[in-house]
């Protein structure tokens, strides 16, 4: 086999496997998602913003927790915050067990914007649905969910790895 066939392999490897797949897979869905969430009055919404939402969780979270579940640092997490606050989106709150410590919570246009958000999840799932068909991507999606619940992903709370509290 020549270099460059070997080259060629090696490249091929790299940019399809089971991790790039799943990567190029979320980004399409997240690009879809921010598409239509600016059309829908969300015009300053950007992709990093993405990793506190989709962190947020159940009610009011410390920054450092949501630095964690998003697996970013502190003081990134805290950029993004502070452009989410001035946008309207979040607020940051003095936390009553330790006021050193500030715990972030969504206004209402944060709610309004999760709710947006929610519709066009389901949007864009229906699209996927159309492209693989529902079956195959209802079954995807089950694996992928047995599949988390299986891994000690320990940055994530326990609301979202546990079916029980979702009911």
């Amino acid at each position: 086999m020549s270099k460059t066939t070997d080259n060629a392999h090696l490249v091929y490897k790299l940019s399809n496997n089971f991790s790039r797949l799943l990567l190029e897979f979320g980004k399409d869905y997240e690009r879809r998602i921010l598409e239509k969430l600016q059309r829908r009055g969300h015009p300053l919404v950007r992709p990093s913003h993405s990793s506190v939402f989709s962190n947020l969780g159940l009610g009011a979270v410390r920054v450092t927790e949501l630095a964690e579940r998003a697996l970013v640092t502190q003081q990134a997490m805290g950029k993004i915050l502070k452009e989410l606050e001035r946008i309207g989106y979040i607020v940051r709150d003095i936390d009553g067990s330790d006021r050193r410590a500030k715990k972030i919570r969504l206004t209402e246009r944060g709610v309004q914007l999760v709710k947006d958000s929610m519709e066009i999840v389901a949007e864009v799932r229906q699209h996927y649905a159309k492209q693989v068909g529902a079956a195959e991507l209802d079954d995807l999606e089950a694996q992928l969910a047995r599949c988390v619940s299986r891994i000690d992903l320990e940055y994530l709370p326990e609301s979202w790895v546990d079916p029980e509290m979702a009911a």
